[in-house]
This record gives C-alpha cells, structure tokens and sequence, in this order.
C-alpha cells in the first residue's frame, strides 16, 4: 500500500527566509500524524505543502503514490479528497446548513443526497439546530465545529488540522478531538495530520510524531519513543518544556 503522503527532500523559501529545510517523510494511510514544534518552526508550511496550497523551492510532494504539482487538473482532483482545518475558523455568509451544502455541490454529490447529508453531519458536530442561523452569528466554538463540519461532510480520505484548538474552550477540544478520533476510526484508508504545540494533545490522539525546528524535521518517531524514549535531545527538552527556541 502506498503512503497517503510522501514529501522527498522539500525545502521552501520566501524570498531569502527557508521555512522548510529538506523534509522528507512518509505518513501512512490510516493513522494519525502528528507534527510538533515552537512557533515558526516551519509547521504550518508544511501542512500547506501537503495541500498542496504552497509550491515547494526543492524536492516532491506525493499524493496517494503519484507526484502533485500545484495548479494542475489531476491536483484539483486531488484537493476534492483533502479536506483542511485552520486555526481561525473561516465560515460562508450564509446560512449552517448552506455552509456544508456548498462542500457537497462543488463535488457533484446528488442534490436530493445533500440535506440528508447535512443534518446528519449537523447533528454529530451539535449544530443541528442552528442550521437556518447565518454561520457568521455563531460562537468561536461552534464556527470551529462547522469548519470541522464542512471539511468532513464530504468524507475525504486526507484530513489536515492546522492549530484547530488553539482558541477553543476545553468542551469544544474534548467534542472535535472525539470526532477526530470517530472520523479516522469509521475508515482504515482514512489519514489524519494535526499540526499543534500542544504536546498532550498530540499524546491523546497521534501514532506518529515529527518535531520541527528551525524548519527542519529533527525527529520522526512512534508516539511511545517520542514522549519515553526520544532520539533527539531537542524532542526531550521540547516534551519537557525545557527547550528555548
């Protein structure tokens, strides 16, 4: 089985700044990855490599085996089965229900699939009665759970989550970390990658862990070598709090 994504030597420049530094690694369908570090650590750079949002300086990105390239057909293909959660929830001027909606119309789902498609998806995340309200009078918590919502409404088998609970109230990390755990759980073939600070949070849900550091990958490890065992003294220090960036 090919890995879900493979990144072979990436580096990415801006300008004269390297905010990635020949990473290479292979995260594996069906599990959850986590990636760790300071703030601007390269993290967030990375994830956007993976969705094929940033164009790598060097090296390749490898979807399901096969080579991506920004901006081509078979890359649009590819991004209708990522789906993407950021740190700040970004929600349609309109209404909750609409908001998934427009997730499933753009793919070409069947129109008489879609509402019952919605509520369902409505209900899991706690939103379902609010789905005429406009997604913009919702509270910071609830337009995260609709950006959760709306980037698994169309069951894509990529699921990249950038900081997703940084702002959030522990009832809402607990509601979106269960839904993390359902959605990788209903499918083997489904893959997770969280970019976080939060060392417990990467603890409770990932398989495998990277740590960043000055833009470069300094350790890939299992969950268990990583927080008992880690080969790296930088992973040591950062797992202990120890570690000035």
């Amino acid at each position: 089985m090919s890995a879900a994504i493979e990144l072979r030597n990436v580096t990415k420049k801006f300008n004269e700044v390297v905010a990635v530094k020949k990473v290479s690694v292979s995260i594996e369908k069906g599990e959850i990855f986590g990636i760790l570090g300071p703030s601007g650590s390269g993290k967030s750079t990375l994830l956007r490599i993976m969705d094929l949002l940033e164009i790598p300086s060097e090296g390749s990105v490898l979807i399901d085996g096969k080579k991506a390239s920004v901006g081509s057909p078979m890359t649009v293909q590819i991004r209708r089965r990522i789906g993407m959660v950021l740190q700040k929830p970004v929600v349609l001027n309109r209404s909750v229900a609409n908001n998934l909606a427009y997730s499933l119309f753009i793919r070409g789902w069947d129109e008489n699939k879609i509402y019952s498609r919605v509520d369902e998806e409505l209900k899991k995340y706690g939103l379902l009665e609010r789905k005429n309200k406009n997604a913009r009078t919702l509270s910071g918590g609830e337009m995260q759970r609709l950006s959760f919502a709306r980037s698994t409404v169309y069951e894509p088998k990529i699921l990249l989550l950038d900081e997703f609970a940084a702002n959030l109230d522990p009832h809402n990390v607990a509601l979106l970390e269960e839904q993390i755990k359902q959605y990788s759980s209903e499918d083997p073939s489904r893959t997770v990658v969280i970019v976080t600070h939060n060392v417990f949070q990467a603890k409770r849900l990932c398989n495998r862990i990277a740590l960043m550091w000055d833009g470069e990958a300094v350790e890939i490890s299992d969950k268990q070598t990583f927080f008992s065992n880690p080969k790296d003294p930088r992973s040591s220090a950062f797992v202990k709090g120890d570690l000035v960036y």
